[in-house]
Parts: C-alpha cells; structure tokens; sequence
C-alpha cells in the first residue's frame, strides 16, 4: 500500500519560470509555469478577501468574528439566518457566474483573436437572456425562470451568429460586426417584450435582464456549478490547444493541432459557459471582457491562464454585487448595472492604451 502512493521527490524552478515538481523519485513530472501559479494564489486570497467582505458589509454590517461564528453555527439564529442563508448562497452564485463569464469571454477572444469578441458583445448572452424572458412573461415561473433555459438560449444565439458569418476562420471582425447587430435585434426584441407586459411585472423583470443576483443561491449555483467541473477537462484541454493556436494557423498545423475541431470546441464551451451564467445572474455585462484583458496585461499577451481568468471574473461579480448592496443600501443596484458603469471607462482604457484593440 505504502509502495502504490506517489511520494513528492522535489520542487525545483528553471530560468524559463518553470516550476517542475518530481514524484516517485522522478518517474514522474508536473511542469507549471511559475508565474501562472504565482497569480493564482494572489487571486485565490483575493477571492476569499472579496466573499468575506460581502458576508460581511450589506443593509447590517456584521464583523468579521460574527460571520466566522455564523459559518460555524455559534452566532444567534438570526446571524446565522442572515449569513448562511441569504449572504453565502448569494456570493457563491456570484463566484460560479463571474467565473462562467470570464471564461467564455477568454475563449472567443482567443478563436476571435480581438479582445472585444466576447458573449455579450456577439449577442449571446442576450439569446440566453430572451429566451428566459420569454419563458418569464409566457409562464408562471415566477420572476426568475428554470436557469437550464439560459444555455438553450445562448446555443441557438451562437448557432444563428455562425451560420450568419459562415463560420469563424479568419474573418473576426465580421463575427464582431454581425454579432453587435445580432446583439441589438436581440435587445430590442426583448424590450418590446417588456413595453406589452404590465408594469409590475415589467419592472421586476427588467432588474433581472440587465443582471441581478438578489434572490439567486444554491438552487442555481449548485447544477451549474457541478456543470463546469464536468466540462472541466475539456475546457483544460481545448486552452492547451489554443496555446499552441496563438502561434499561428500555420505552425498549429504543423504541430499536429487541428485549427477547425480547436475552434468548434471552444466557440461551443463558450457558449455553455456564457449561457449557465446567465441563467444564474442575467445577462451580467464587462465581466467576460475585463477578466481576460487583465489577465492577459499581467501575464503577457500570449498567456492563456485560463483558471486564472476564470478566479478574477468571480472577483468582479462578487466585488460588484458587494459594491451593488451598500452604495446605496437600503436599495439595491444589480450587479450588471454596476459592472456596465465600471466597464465604459474600462473599455476606453484598452482602447486607448493597446494600438492593435
């Protein structure tokens, strides 16, 4: 039994940054890159720092030894009540959409090859969106929906944009192009929705389709979170392949990397990925284009940390949604509303500091 187990025989770093971790006396090898796992623990605080605020700060500011105490079952009932079932459900269904988000924006930006490609810019997010809406209005879902409907919709939103565009290929700007247009046909479509249904209903459903997390929890954040760790592999192992994408259409070839199949996966996982988070949170915007362009200036431009990116959108949408409960507290503004004020300037400052966005 002792004999089976893998013992760790040495951790060692190169001139390359790479961190190289020997098991079994060297039979066997794990070769990361040093700064990636650097940035990942960075992010990893940062994320326990950003869902300890929002247990934290809200309508009652409790401190932080109260909500440790609430986690452990020692608070009083109604801190316990405020922290467990109301507070935590809602971060985690913040981390699991932010991080949904900020992958999908990574991997069409990287198919794409431009930094504005991203769900909600090619009007995917916003297929996932109507689709709810319609089931909302047409139903007695209540005001939040099935979340499964999301990704049906953002899949038949992604197959009408590539059919549109005739594929992908080379031709990203004009999958940008006809994406922004499917994007507003889609918007507008979902507006006019909302101008014929009563008032009442209007306003409450219009809070959710610009993005909102308030009522959102476990029921939501749980299947789509057991979801993304199914696709887990595939996701680990299509990044690698654009890895070797980056290097051009030409020499991926001539490693053996098949640019087509590479595509398709990815475009599909993206799709996925975009659609489950909308149907946690609405369709949340900036996230999927802020994450992969932040990390992409820390790592390098020809970096793909895809786990990395993934942490950092659940930072966002975490941050926003805290930022969303206390600016104006006791009211609210979701959390799409606030990530879209943040993002204008944000997209501007990529704009105007990358000659080649």
């Amino acid at each position: 039994m002792a004999q089976s187990m893998i013992k760790l025989a040495s951790i060692k770093h190169n001139t390359d940054n790479a961190l190289v971790i020997r098991l079994n006396n060297g039979n066997y090898s794990l070769l990361f890159n040093q700064q990636i796992v650097l940035l990942s623990v960075v992010l990893m605080v940062l994320l326990a720092c950003a869902m300890l605020g929002s247990l934290v700060l809200g309508t009652t500011t409790l401190s932080i030894q109260t909500v440790f105490d609430a986690l452990l079952g020692q608070a009083s009932q109604s801190q316990q009540l405020l922290v467990n079932e109301f507070r935590l459900p809602r971060v985690i269904a913040g981390l699991v959409a932010g991080f949904a988000l900020a992958i999908a924006g990574s991997l069409i930006q990287h198919v794409v090859r431009n930094r504005l490609a991203t769900p909600d810019v090619l009007g995917i997010n916003e297929g996932a969106a109507l689709l709810m809406l319609i089931v909302l209005v047409s139903s007695n879902a209540g005001l939040m929906g099935p979340w499964w409907v999301a990704p049906v919709g953002a899949f038949t939103s992604g197959i009408l944009l590539l059919i549109i565009a005739k594929g992908l290929g080379t031709r990203g700007y004009r999958v940008i192009l006809i994406g922004l247009a499917l994007a507003y046909l889609v918007r507008s479509i979902s507006e006019l929705m909302l101008a014929h249904i009563n008032s009442l209903h209007a306003s409450a459903t219009y809070n959710w389709t610009v993005g909102n997390l308030n009522g959102r929890g476990y029921e939501v954040a749980e299947p789509v979170a057991l979801i993304l760790m199914a696709l887990m592999p595939f996701l680990l192992f299509t990044s690698r392949q654009l890895r070797v994408f980056q290097l051009g259409e030409e020499l991926a070839s001539t490693l053996g990397t098949h640019i087509t199949r590479i595509q398709f996966m990815a475009i599909c996982l993206a799709i996925i990925f975009a659609g489950l988070a909308v149907g946690i949170g609405g369709p949340i915007g900036f996230v999927a284009i802020a994450a992969p362009v932040i990390i992409n200036k820390i790592l390098g431009s020809n970096q793909l940390a895809i786990i990395n990116t993934g942490l950092l959108g659940g930072i966002l949408v975490v941050v926003a949604d805290t930022l969303g409960r206390v600016l104006v507290a006791p009211l609210e503004i979701p959390v799409g509303v606030l990530t879209s004020i943040l993002g204008g300037p944000f997209l501007l400052w990529v704009l105007l500091n990358n000659k080649n966005a």
